[in-house]
Formats: C-alpha cells, structure tokens, sequence
C-alpha cells in the first residue's frame, strides 16, 4: 500500500530505484547530488545490496558496467562534471547493450561553473554525450514524485531496450522538499538471457563495444539504428491550460514547472497562453510539438540555459510556426512573475492580442 512522505528530490531518485530492485550503486560525490549517495549508503545494506563509493567517477561509471553485464539493476549517479568523466563509460554500454541507470542533476558550467541550477546538459544528455553513434533514453522529471516514479520506469526501460537510461534534473528538482507518493514496484523483470552468469551448463555469453572483423561494426551500428528508432514509442510529454493556447511555451524540468504558474498568471490577464513539457528528452516528442505548432501563432521554449532544447523544437516545428526563445544562464532561478513578463515580452513581439 503507498504511503505519502516528505523528502528531498535526491531521496525521491534513491529511493524510487531501491524500489525498482537497484542492488548495486557506484558512485562519487559531487554537489548537488550528494544526498543520493548519502541515502544509498545507509540503505543499500539494509536491502542486502552493495554501496561503493568509487575512486572517481570513471571507476564509479566501469563498475557500473560491470555489475550490470551480471543482470543486477544498477545504478550510478553524478552531477554535470562528474557526468563528463563518465561518458566513455555510457557510450561503452550502449555499444555493449548493457542496461543501466545514470542520474545527472545537473549544475552549473562549462567547467567547474558553481552549484546554480542549470539546463546546459541538454545537449550532453540527448546526443549521445560519448564518443560514438548512439543514444541513451533521457527522462526529465520536474517534481519530487516524477523523481520517484521516472526512477523505476528508468530501470525498466533500460532492461527493455538494454540501453543506458539518463534521468536528467538539476539542483532545483534535487535539493526540493516536498510530498511524494511511494507507490510499491509490482512489475515482475523479465529473466536476462545475455547476462553473464557463468557458463556452466550452457554456451558462453559475450558482451563487448569492440567490433574488428570486416563489416562487423557497420552491421552492428544499424541494428543498434533500429533499436533507437523502435524507442520513438516511449515518447512522453504533459499538455497544460493548452486547448485554445495561441502562444505555446514550451519548457522541461525546473522551468516547466516554474512555467505551471506563469500561464496562471497570464490566463488570469485574459491571455490565451498554454505550456508544453516535454518528459522524454529524447526520444523528443516530435509529434506534440507539430501539433501545437499547426494550433498554435507561436511557440515560445524557455530554459536555464543560452539556448539548447530551442534548436530541437525548431527542427520538430518544421517552419509552421514562429520559434522564439528565452533563456537564462545558470546564476539564479527565475520567478514564475518573471517568466510571465518574459512571455509577454514575446508575446507582444509576435503580434499576438
């Protein structure tokens, strides 16, 4: 039976993926994500799994690899630096087909930027971030309880297309306090026939990203092609105030729901605005961002950075409507009054009534 508590983001993530069946976590601390390891320190014990906090986070990202070609569900977690360190790692396990959790709350860069809030991970998150042609599955919750509950479907999705799976929030979504839900796991993991569990009895497995013999790789990559295709049905994305919306804001994580408030403020000026979120970042929903274009004068994306997501919405939108633009560097958290005021600002430039 669920029960309803008061934590922090960060906790939301742990505790959604101990619930999710996660037994290994390998990790290495670094601001603002440090209470999930924290939480999985104290945990992971008490649930018979292992907690390592590793030498850095390139030995925290093989580990991973690791333990996950055993079947196990695991599942790491670093902010943006950190996050950089690990993506040879992410790109071998895509290569590998080897599932696995990476959970980026993301601060502010490039560099060693500060602890701010920031969405300057987009294009990290959502173009594979490693060296390579591949993808990862990226979710973008915006609330504790998204936290939660994108945290388990990560673990599934990973096992479902055996594919790395980012869950990408920031500062904001991790440090926040507020109700969640913590609605039980009663999905039943399928059995892994790829794992590596020993080759007693049967033939031996092989997981490898290393490809040599003449046409090998080519055929690997197009198989691996059609497999990110096949991902396109995992689409997410959340509709709001936006049936008869003339200007469409689209925003994802912090910003959307900051967002929430915003089109309140302007529908209650007599202002036919709606908000478009996406929660899958990729893969990007295409199909939600036309149709708003075909309703829709103009589409507005807002994010906490100088302008990233924007160029995904462009390409979704196909010219059929206007594109604007508002960001804002990593520093401060915008006010729910302040985006409006940006919105209107938008809104006036677009000829809008």
């Amino acid at each position: 039976m669920a029960r309803r508590v008061m934590i922090k983001g960060n906790e939301a993530i742990a505790m959604g993926a101990i619930e999710a069946g996660c037994r290994y976590y390998f990790g290495y601390p670094i601001t603002p994500q440090n209470d999930i390891p924290e939480y999985m320190s104290a945990a992971m014990p008490k649930v018979g799994g292992a907690f390592v906090q590793a030498e850095s986070e390139v030995a925290a990202i093989n580990m991973l690899l690791g333990a996950a070609a055993t079947g196990a569900r695991v599942m790491t977690s670093s902010s943006s630096p950190g996050i950089s360190l690990k993506q040879e790692g992410i790109s071998y396990l895509a290569g590998s087909q080897i599932p696995g959790v990476i959970v980026n709350m993301s601060r502010s860069g490039p560099g060693l930027g500060g602890i701010h809030p920031s969405q300057g991970d987009y294009f990290q998150a959502t173009r594979g971030g490693g060296h390579g042609d591949y993808r990862t599955l990226v979710l973008a919750p915006s609330t504790a309880q998204e936290n939660y509950d994108l945290t388990m479907d990560a673990f599934d999705l990973a096992d479902k297309y055996r594919n790395p799976v980012m869950v990408l929030g920031d500062a904001l979504i991790g440090q926040i306090k507020e109700p969640v839900e913590l609605k039980p796991y009663r999905k039943k993991p399928k059995p892994k026939d790829w794992a590596l569990t020993g080759a007693e009895g049967r033939e031996a497995r092989l997981l490898k990203s290393l490809f040599l013999a003449d046409g090998e790789l080519t055929v690997h990559n197009w198989m691996l092609a059609k497999k990110y295709k096949r991902m396109q049905k995992e689409v997410r994305y959340e509709f709001y105030r936006a049936e008869d919306a003339k200007m469409m804001l689209v925003a994802f994580g912090s910003v959307g729901r900051i967002l929430k408030t915003s089109v309140d403020i302007l529908r209650d000026k007599g202002k036919k605005v709606g908000l478009l979120r996406p929660i899958t970042l990729y893969p990007f929903p295409d199909k939600a961002i036309q149709e708003a274009a075909a309703k829709s004068k103009l589409l507005a994306v807002m994010e906490l950075n100088t302008g990233q997501m924007v160029e995904d919405v462009k390409l979704a939108a196909e010219c059929a409507c206007p594109v604007e633009f508002y960001g804002r560097p990593p520093g401060s958290i915008p006010t729910p009054d302040e985006l409006a005021k940006e919105a209107m600002k938008i809104w006036r430039k677009g000829g809008l009534k």
